[in-house]
């Protein structure tokens, strides 16, 4: 089993077994206890929360070396593709899915994957002094045409349709199809709509027709296709990329395979090869697309992965000191604007927010030409860092240096009063 899910309860876990399907799911977070019992299984849950009267709980989570990201659900779209969950989970998340015209739930869909499942546990199933509200959240869950499997106590399970959307319907909620013009898979300061999107290759990429685990790992899905050349690159990223772990772990001693390092942020992922390398080893890898490259984000989840889009130039969404090891491969041009060249934003900044994110003790490695890893060498020191620069796999010519480092502990010096 390997997919994508967001958070539940026991009754949801037989019901999951029970399809023994590839799984990703989608989860709200009660310290993650649903997202961890289900990593040891090999299905991968993401769970999420905002920073509420529970202050800490996605560090918590974080803590146990289980996937979690802070985040809440407003006014913009979910950093995430469309298509790309396998199960939307939320136990008592008391998000209105009907307000606003249903734009909650409508974002819902369009993270949910053909032939997903929507899990709803607590308010308003069935819940006292709710009853308006459930009976809407099930007239527009049949507006979309999602097929409701059962609803056990305060649990339903909806069933989203597999082929393309039966809208426009008739429905009293004024659901409609949204414009041609509208990306289904651009999230990133993007307003909710309230409009259900159109999704390409909708046959493709459901439940069912994607490939089964592993093999969805190495081999290309449909949507390699939407990218020019996709599908050599593909294989030519996969390939690069066992090469370089090889080489860090052989040749670097970066201690992945090992239990010092349990999460991992690959801040430039591109296709995800550099997680797919490290696979076998007890890691999970957050891959962050950033925001301005081609949205690649999608085939990262068809390969049983997750990830988020984000611009390097803002801070990240997540607490201080959760991440064991964090990658940047070509690390100027995170910072660059990919059609003038020019700087966005500082090298200085971005390796200040990479330390903010990194565990005490935990490893970065930098990637980039000789004169921007020089730069990068320089704020490792000034923010102490133990680094060390080191020249790239011999395949990779001289174009590349590797910045190592590990960050230290630390702390000021007590002034005189």
């Amino acid at each position: 089993m390997r997919g994508n899910i967001l958070d539940q309860t026991s009754k949801v876990l037989s019901f999951i077994f029970k399809k023994k399907r590839d799984t990703m799911i989608f989860s709200s977070l009660k310290v993650a206890s649903f997202g961890g019992f289900l990593l040891k299984e090999n299905i991968m849950t993401l769970s999420f929360a905002p920073r509420d009267s529970h202050k800490s709980q996605i560090q918590f989570a974080l803590e146990r070396g289980i996937p979690a990201f802070l985040l809440m659900l407003g006014t913009r779209r979910l950093p995430f593709p469309a298509q790309s969950f396998d199960f939307v989970h939320c136990s008592r998340c008391l998000i209105p899915f009907t307000a606003y015209n249903g734009s909650y739930l409508i974002e819902v869909d369009r993270l949910l994957r053909p032939g997903g499942y929507l899990i709803i546990s607590g308010p308003p199933v069935r819940w006292k002094k709710q009853e308006k509200e459930w009976d809407e959240l099930q007239v527009m869950a049949g507006a979309l045409c999602y097929k409701l499997m059962t609803v056990d106590g305060n649990t339903a399970i909806w069933k989203k349709p597999a082929e393309a959307s039966c809208l426009p319907n008739q429905n009293e909620f004024g659901l409609d199809l949204c414009s041609t013009d509208d990306d289904p898979d651009e999230a990133w300061y993007f307003k909710l709509k309230k409009c259900v999107g159109k999704v390409s290759m909708v046959e493709e990429i459901a439940i069912g027709s994607i490939q089964r685990w592993p093999d969805r790992l190495s081999k290309p899905s449909a949507r390699v296709s939407l990218i020019n050349n996709g599908a050599n690159l593909f294989e030519i990223d996969s390939q690069k990329w066992v090469r370089r772990v090889s080489y860090y772990k052989k040749s670097l001693g970066v201690k992945l395979g090992t239990t010092h390092i349990r999460n991992v942020m690959d801040m430039n992922a591109f296709l995800g090869g550099f997680a797919a390398a490290i696979v076998s080893d007890p890691v999970w890898v957050m891959n962050v697309v950033p925001a301005r490259k081609p949205l690649t984000l999608g085939v990262i989840y068809d390969r049983g992965l997750i990830g988020v889009y984000h611009d390097w130039c803002e801070p990240f969404s997540t607490y201080p000191r959760t991440y064991d090891l964090i990658h940047a491969d070509a690390i100027d041009s995170l910072i660059n604007d990919p059609i003038s060249g020019t700087s966005r934003c500082d090298l200085f900044d971005v390796m200040l927010e990479m330390d903010r994110i990194l565990r005490p003790e935990g490893t970065a490695v930098i990637r980039g030409s000789p004169d921007v890893i020089n730069k990068a060498a320089q704020v490792a020191q000034s923010v102490r860092w133990n680094a060390q620069v080191h020249d790239s796999e011999p395949e990779s010519g001289s174009t590349e240096k590797i910045l190592v480092a590990t960050k230290t502990f630390w702390k000021l010096p007590l002034t005189s009063q």
